[in-house]
C-alpha cells in the first residue's frame, strides 16, 4: 500500500476549544465500495453514508463520524453549514491537492413542514466527515482516516484508527462481496391515498383559479416486511439494479435513506458550474418501437413541455445570476433509465469568484420540477395540501471539498428504511390540465425502482 500524507494542523473550532484536524490517506489497488460499507457494519452501523456519481467516476463512502454538522436554522441552514465547514476547514495545509477532506449530507425539502412521520427527529440540515472515507476517482482507490479532536493523546487514537482501517482493507480484500436474498415484503398500504387524490383536484382548482403555475404533490407508500432490513442488503441491489442513476445512501439513527436519482442539482469542478433540468416524465416501451414512440409523444407533449420549460427558465436565471458564459441548449432531449424516461436539459457556467456550490444549493432548491412556481406560493400549497413530511425526498443530497468543488444531487425515486418497514417517495407537478387519477399513475411509475430493489411488487 502506498502511503500519501496530510499535515496534521491545530484549527480553532467553536469558541473555548482548540483542536486538531488529522488526515491520513493511503492508496490500495482495488476496493469494492459496497463491500468497505458493509465491512462497518458492526463498528459503525448507523453511522455510514455511500455516494456514487452517475458516470462511474467518483464513489465515496464513509464509516464512522469525525464531526458532524447539522441545524435546524431554516432559511439560514445552507449559511450555517458553509460558515461551519470553512471554518473548519480553512487552516487545512494541505500536501497533495488532488485529495481533501469531504464533507456529505443532505437539506430537508421544507424546514417549515412540521407533519409527524419517519422523520420527526431528522434535523434540517445533516452532514459528516467521515472518520473512514473511501474515494474511488479515475481508477485510483484512497482510504483516508479523519481525525478532529482536541484530545492530547490523539497518537494514541490515531493507532487505533489504523488498526481500525487496516482491518477493514483486509476484510474487502479477503472476503468474497456478499450477496443477499431478496427481502419478503408480506404486506403494503398507501397512506392518505383518499387525501393525495382529493388534494390534486384542489391544488388545480388553485391554478385554475391563477393562484399559481405549477404545483408538485408527492405522496408515500408504506411496505412491511418480515424481518428487519440492513442497510447494506438494500444498497447492494439499488447499486446493481440503477447502474445508470446517482447512487446514494445516508443512516441517521435508526434511519437509512437511500436512492437511485437521475437528476443532478449542481456539481461545481475547478470553477465551473453544472446543472440539470429533468422535468417530464413517461414509462419505456417493451420494444424499442413503442419505447422510441413514447419518447417521441414526450417531446411533442404540451403539459410536459410547458413544466419543462419552468425548470430550465428558473435554473438558468439562477445560473445567470452566478455565472458567466451561461450554456443553455435550445431544446431538451430525451434521458432514457431503466424505469422511466424524462425531458432533460443540460446548464453550464462558470463560476463568480464570491459564488459557492453552497450558495447554488440554497437558490436552486426546491427547482419547479420539485417544488413549482411561483415557489412561494407553490411551498405554502405543499405545506397545507400535501399530506406527507417529505424529509429528505426531493431535496439536495451531496458532497463537497475543502476547496469549493463538489456535488449535489436531488433525492428523487428514493426511499427510508426504518427496521422492517420502508418509506417510498413520488409525486408529479399539477398544472391546470392535471387529472387525479392519471396523477396517481405517474406516481406508480416513479415508484417502481425503489419497489423493485425491494422486491416488491404492487397489485396495479
Amino acid at each position: 500500500m502506498q502511503h500519501k500524507w496530510y499535515n496534521a494542523t491545530e484549527i480553532e473550532v467553536g469558541l473555548n476549544s482548540k483542536r486538531s484536524f488529522y488526515m491520513e490517506t493511503i492508496e490500495v489497488s482495488h476496493l469494492s465500495a459496497l463491500a468497505f460499507f458493509t465491512a462497518g457494519e458492526s463498528l459503525y452501523g448507523k453511522r455510514r453514508f455511500y455516494w456514487q456519481n452517475r458516470e462511474k467516476t467518483f464513489t465515496l463512502v464513509g464509516l464512522g463520524h469525525a464531526y458532524v454538522i447539522e441545524n435546524n436554522d431554516g432559511d439560514n441552514r445552507f449559511d450555517q453549514v458553509e460558515c461551519e465547514w470553512k471554518k473548519l476547514t480553512n487552516q487545512i495545509v494541505q500536501v497533495e491537492h488532488e485529495l481533501q477532506p469531504i464533507l456529505f449530507g443532505g437539506f430537508t425539502f421544507d424546514p417549515k413542514n412540521e407533519v409527524s412521520g419517519e422523520w420527526t427527529s431528522f434535523p434540517q440540515s445533516y452532514f459528516t466527515v467521515a472518520t473512514h472515507q473511501l474515494v474511488i476517482r479515475n481508477d485510483k482507490v484512497y482510504v483516508t482516516i479523519h481525525l478532529i479532536t482536541d484530545d492530547k493523546n490523539s497518537e494514541s487514537i490515531l493507532g487505533n484508527l489504523r488498526k481500525e482501517r487496516d482491518e477493514f482493507i483486509h476484510a474487502v480484500q479477503m472476503n468474497e462481496v456478499k450477496t443477499y436474498s431478496k427481502p419478503l415484503m408480506i404486506s403494503y398500504e398507501e397512506p392518505h391515498k383518499e387525501a393525495y387524490l382529493q388534494s390534486i383536484d384542489q391544488v388545480t382548482d388553485l391554478i385554475k383559479a391563477k393562484e399559481a403555475q405549477k404545483v408538485v404533490i408527492a405522496r408515500s407508500l408504506a411496505l412491511q416486511f418480515d424481518q428487519a432490513i440492513s442497510s447494506p442488503q438494500i444498497l447492494s441491489r439499488v447499486v446493481n439494479e440503477q447502474p445508470e442513476s446517482y447512487l446514494f445512501g445516508l443512516e441517521h439513527q435508526d434511519m437509512l435513506f437511500y436512492g437511485a436519482s437521475p437528476e443532478r442539482l449542481v456539481k461545481v469542478e475547478n470553477g465551473k458550474a453544472y446543472s440539470s433540468c429533468i422535468a417530464g416524465s413517461i414509462k419505456r416501451g417493451q420494444t424499442v418501437e413503442e419505447d422510441d414512440a413514447l419518447g417521441q409523444s414526450l417531446l411533442n407533449d404540451t403539459k410536459n413541455r410547458g413544466e419543462h420549460h419552468y425548470v430550465v427558465e428558473m435554473i438558468t436565471e439562477t445560473f445567470e445570476k452566478n455565472c458567466s458564459e451561461v450554456k443553455v441548449p435550445n431544446g431538451p432531449k430525451l434521458l432514457k433509465i431503466r424505469d422511466i424516461q424524462h425531458l432533460y436539459t443540460p446548464v453550464e457556467g462558470k463560476l463568480h469568484e464570491d459564488a459557492t456550490i453552497l450558495q447554488l444549493v440554497k437558490h436552486l432548491h426546491p427547482t419547479p420540477a420539485l417544488g413549482g412556481v411561483p415557489r412561494i406560493q407553490a411551498l405554502e400549497m405543499i405545506r397545507k395540501y400535501e399530506p406527507m413530511n417529505r424529509g429528505l425526498y426531493a431535496a439536495p443530497i451531496g458532497w463537497l471539498d475543502a476547496d469549493g468543488n463538489g456535488e449535489f444531487a436531488v433525492a428523487i425515486r428514493s426511499a427510508t428504511l426504518v427496521k422492517d418497514k420502508a418509506y417510498l417517495y413520488a409525486g408529479g407537478g399539477i398544472v391546470e390540465d392535471s387529472e387525479a387519477a392519471s396523477e396517481y399513475d405517474e406516481t406508480l411509475v416513479k415508484f417502481r425502482p425503489m419497489l423493485r430493489a425491494l422486491g416488491g411488487q404492487l397489485h396495479e
